[in-house]
């Protein structure tokens, strides 16, 4: 009889406490959540589709997802934001569409990425022309490019649509993991990787440039030489002065130039 009590006790407090437990007192390194997905491709438990797909050779349709394990009781049933059997919430947030359980970090899915995003909802806009959720003080302040986020980073080579790391939108309107971005700023890179145009503001480095330049002449046989240029932030062609240490755009004074043609020195007009 002591015994069954016992039993009774144990059992009643394991469907007590998870009732008032956090749902982030369990879960992986990429989400807190208190359940496991069953994989619908292998049937498989994995608490996210991440670590599913760390593990096999094929990827988790999250959306896919009919059922979910309980992580508390052991119970398996349909998914859903709380356990059917002890109660226990698997996730503060949950998405019926993407199937994610996570605590709260003001998410919102958005149905024209089709994916959950971190929000909150009212700080985002979507952008129909890229295709992408982006901070409200992009709106009407940023340059479009068509389904911008359904390439990948090129940076790591890795998906940025469905990547939890965010996105950095560089002036050209191209994307970039924000780690990526910081991890090449650090190297001293400024040029976007794709199509070269200067990743953030450089007027005060080009004015630093023009300094540097105007105390540092070129030797004679190269002080009337001139070249042929092409701006990678405005698109002029235009000839200017050689220097080894920069060419300066005609158009709009960037020093992102690339030389295009041989030295040409200037005819001696005497």
């Amino acid at each position: 009889t002591a015994k069954k009590q016992c039993r009774a006790v144990s059992r009643e407090h394991l469907y007590e406490t998870p009732a008032k437990m956090a749902a982030s007192a369990m879960g992986c390194e990429h989400y807190e959540r208190s359940c496991s997905l069953k994989a619908p491709c292998c049937g498989k438990f994995y608490v996210c589709r991440l670590c599913h797909d760390a593990k096999e050779n094929h990827q988790m349709d999250r959306f896919q997802v009919k059922d979910v394990k309980c992580s508390v009781c052991n119970t398996i049933q349909k998914a859903q934001q709380t356990c059917e059997e002890c109660r226990v919430k698997f996730g503060d947030y949950y998405c019926d569409t993407c199937h994610l359980f996570d605590k709260d970090k003001k998410q919102y899915h958005c149905e024209q990425c089709g994916i959950c995003r971190i929000g909150p909802r009212e700080k985002y806009f979507h952008c129909l022309k890229c295709n992408l959720c982006l901070i409200s003080d992009l709106q009407g302040n940023h340059k479009c490019v068509e389904n911008v986020s359904r390439q990948n980073c090129p940076v790591c080579m890795e998906d940025i649509h469905t990547s939890r790391i965010g996105a950095h939108v560089l002036p050209c309107g191209h994307l970039l993991h924000k780690t990526c971005f910081e991890d090449m700023s650090k190297t001293g890179a400024y040029r976007c990787p794709l199509c070269m145009h200067s990743a953030w503001n450089m007027e005060d480095y080009w004015d630093e440039l023009d300094k540097e330049i105007s105390q540092t002449p070129m030797p004679t046989e190269y002080r009337n030489v001139t070249v042929k240029i092409l701006c990678n932030d405005c698109q002029t062609r235009c000839t200017v002065p050689f220097h080894v240490l920069g060419m300066k755009c005609s158009g709009c004074g960037s020093y992102n130039t690339a030389q295009d043609g041989g030295l040409m020195p200037q005819e001696d007009t005497q």
